[in-house]
């Protein structure tokens, strides 16, 4: 009789990621995760000391896939930031269980939109909209701020409700809330000019 698989602790992570997939984050437990991986919950408990710990764990792993997910520039021609936000919103129509995991349950670390945008999971995302836009990193953050909560209204809403995924009318929007973000940084830029110069 050859030996049982040795279940480790990221076979355990990825079952799980696949629980809060499917069925939501809720619905993780020793029981639906060690389902997925056709073992005994005793591995489950081994390798984390309660359901908590596993739950932020694969929250981070959420994370990764989402930031993965965000750059994925299918058609960067139509310009990064549009692309990301069509990204963002196009991940809770395919995503959405995933989506109301890592926005919805409180799991996130950062406690408001500064912390968010320092994070190490930005960084990739934000220096690809900086050179596209050959702006400073704080302006570009400004307009990045602009653009998510937008995206992530719409995200929500067609998350959590039926409302229908129109790509064209989406991109209307996203464009036009990018121009004004941009418009708006460079009011501010010529106000700080004219009060300099007197």
């Amino acid at each position: 009789m050859p030996p049982r698989a040795k279940i480790t602790k990221e076979m355990i992570m990825d079952a799980a990621f696949e629980v809060a997939r499917e069925t939501g984050a809720e619905n993780i437990n020793a029981r639906t995760v060690s389902k997925k991986l056709n073992c005994s919950t005793q591995p489950v408990m081994y390798h984390f000391a309660t359901i908590e710990e596993l739950k932020k764990t694969v929250y981070k792993k959420a994370n990764c896939y989402h930031s993965e997910y965000l750059m994925n520039m299918k058609s960067p021609q139509n310009g990064v930031m549009l692309t990301i936000g069509l990204n963002y919103i196009r991940f809770a129509i395919e995503e959405p269980q995933l989506f109301r995991f890592l926005f919805q349950s409180g799991y996130a670390v950062e406690n408001s939109l500064l912390e968010m945008i320092d994070s190490d999971e930005l960084i990739p995302i934000l220096s690809a909209m900086q050179q596209a836009m050959q702006l400073s990193i704080q302006q570009t953050k400004e307009i990045f701020i602009t653009i998510a909560l937008f995206a992530h209204g719409y995200a929500s809403i067609i998350a959590n409700n039926s409302l229908e995924y129109d790509e064209k009318v989406i991109a209307t929007h996203l464009k036009r809330t990018y121009r004004g973000a941009i418009l708006a940084i460079q009011e501010e830029q010529n106000e700080k000019s004219t009060n300099y110069g007197k």
